[in-house]
């Protein structure tokens, strides 16, 4: 998302289990595109690690379970979150993706690459420029989320509603350029790539909701 800026890209790394780490791009949500699989190889072979990636449209890994597995690191990128979860799900992916989480792979992305892992999401995976909840994510973490909070002008407010409503649980929203550092279901940390971009949780409170911004640990030179 940010092509000359890798200081988040460079963060998931020092996530994994190695120091040179296996990091494999799932761009599922995006169709598969070969743009989008060039863009991840060009900022990946820029840095200190292995990278690979793993398409199911055409399909040329036979041992789904052993591939994943064998990573320190599964990045999901961005695209139709509705499409992405069925796909996986027709595979078997979703379920060697939770044993590979409690392995200890790291998994992260963005945009549809964030509201997989969560139970909810809102998304405007169905089209016509409306955003919609969306309640099957694979539920990693309990909770709902918001993408791109800041960097599109109806998802605060569609996010803060949905939850008012009750059409969605409580929340994590994060603005572009930062990130939600989870351990199992626990967050221990929010970090970014830009010095101004944050996250927040989100909860209802009566008819409304109450919104808590999150200290950030900006990435770059202070």
């Amino acid at each position: 998302m940010e092509p000359d800026n890798p200081l988040l890209d460079m963060f998931f790394l020092s996530l994994a289990r190695s120091p040179s780490p296996r990091v494999c791009f799932v761009p599922t949500a995006g169709g598969d595109a070969d743009g989008y699989v060039a863009r991840f190889y060009r900022a990946f072979a820029a840095l200190d690690c292995r990278p690979c990636d793993l398409r199911l449209f055409n399909r040329d890994v036979v041992d789904l379970e052993s591939f994943v597995l064998a990573q320190d690191a599964i990045y999901v990128g961005g695209g139709n979150t509705v499409n992405l979860l069925a796909v996986w799900r027709a595979h078997g992916l979703d379920r060697i993706l939770l044993r590979a989480w409690n392995e200890g792979v790291v998994l992260g992305g963005i945009s549809a690459g964030m509201n997989c892992w969560f139970a909810e999401s809102v998304t405007d995976s169905y089209g016509f420029d409306v955003l919609a909840p969306l309640r099957d994510g694979l539920g990693l973490i309990g909770a709902s989320c918001c993408p791109h909070y800041d960097g599109e002008t109806q998802r605060r407010p569609e996010f803060q509603r949905l939850i008012a409503a009750g059409e969605l649980g409580d929340g994590w929203a994060a603005d572009d350029g930062a990130a939600l550092v989870f351990s199992g279901e626990e967050l221990t940390e929010v970090v970014s790539s830009r010095r101004h971009a944050a996250a927040y949780r989100v909860e209802r409170r009566g008819a409304g909701v109450d919104e808590r911004r999150l200290p950030a640990r900006y990435l770059g030179t202070p």
